[in-house]
């Protein structure tokens, strides 16, 4: 072969170098598609890191793992008051499905994971004091802007939308709960604790929240759906937090969340001895 037709080859080979050195992707755009598994468990106190497996440092909405900040945030903002108030009757505007149509208390609201009633501590809120709380938590991206065009930042913004969150800042955020250093009152942390929801795993007592979602629309190549388990446990003394995250394409009987959930309380004791 002459030299000058090798000149394409040489050209395509320097070009690839410079690719990879800079970082830029050597895949197809639907690279990003792929399932996201993530456990990550860490001592509540110190911060190491008892257990981690997966990938953990990539950033998904939150769904409804979001009712545990938003919780601090309402008790904070006097707009949540005890375990069982307020208690606020469903309306029809609410378009909830029939499951939700009911009246609900914070307790409800944390058990059941019902969406109009996050919404209803939002628009008490109002869009420049949620964005603050949400900024000054620190949780996440602390991006409440929601999706553009659409002023559904009050609505949305948390479920498939700009806030976004990684399993390692979801611990992160715990630890930062467990310690009592973000900035709201007494008040909410006490309430928090009492009404997130708790199960028992091979004598650990653990609370937390689920989150499921469906990540693409229908126009959207993305076809996975998420699912979050987030919390706490305590055993003999211990405290841990801990951030399960499943994204995948696998329809499930049940939300994908339920089943993150049911998993690792299955497999916390014989993660962490």
């Amino acid at each position: 072969m002459r030299n000058f037709d090798r000149l394409p080859f040489i050209f395509a080979g320097i070009l690839f170098l410079l690719a990879w050195l800079l970082g830029f992707p050597m895949r197809a755009q639907s690279a990003p598609l792929g399932d996201v598994q993530c456990t990550l468990i860490a001592d509540a106190a110190s911060g190491k890191t008892l257990y981690q497996d997966g990938i953990c440092d990539q950033r998904f909405s939150p769904a409804s793992t979001f009712k545990v900040p938003l919780s601090l945030i309402g008790y904070d903002a006097g707009i949540l008051s005890g375990e069982h108030t307020p208690a606020w009757d469903y309306k029809p505007e609410f378009k909830a499905v029939k499951r939700d149509q009911k009246t609900v208390d914070p307790v409800i609201w944390e058990r059941d994971s019902i969406i109009w009633y996050s919404r209803e501590i939002t628009r008490r809120l109002g869009n420049e004091k949620f964005a603050g709380y949400v900024s000054k938590l620190g949780y996440g991206n602390s991006d409440v802007s929601g999706n553009p065009g659409k002023d559904d930042s009050l609505t949305h913004s948390w479920v498939n939308s700009s806030l976004k969150i990684t399993p390692v800042e979801q611990v992160d955020f715990l630890r930062k709960l467990l310690a009592r250093q973000l900035p709201v009152s007494a008040k909410a942390y006490d309430m928090t604790s009492a009404i997130i929801p708790t199960f028992q795993a091979g004598g650990w007592t653990v609370q937390g929240k689920t989150g499921s979602t469906r990540l693409g629309g229908d126009a959207d190549k993305d076809k996975r759906s998420l699912g979050w388990f987030v919390g706490w446990a305590k055993k003999d003394g211990r405290q841990i937090v801990f951030a399960r995250l499943v994204v995948d394409a696998t329809r499930t009987d049940m939300p994908k969340g339920l089943k993150t959930r049911a998993a690792f309380l299955k497999d916390l004791p014989l993660l962490v001895k």
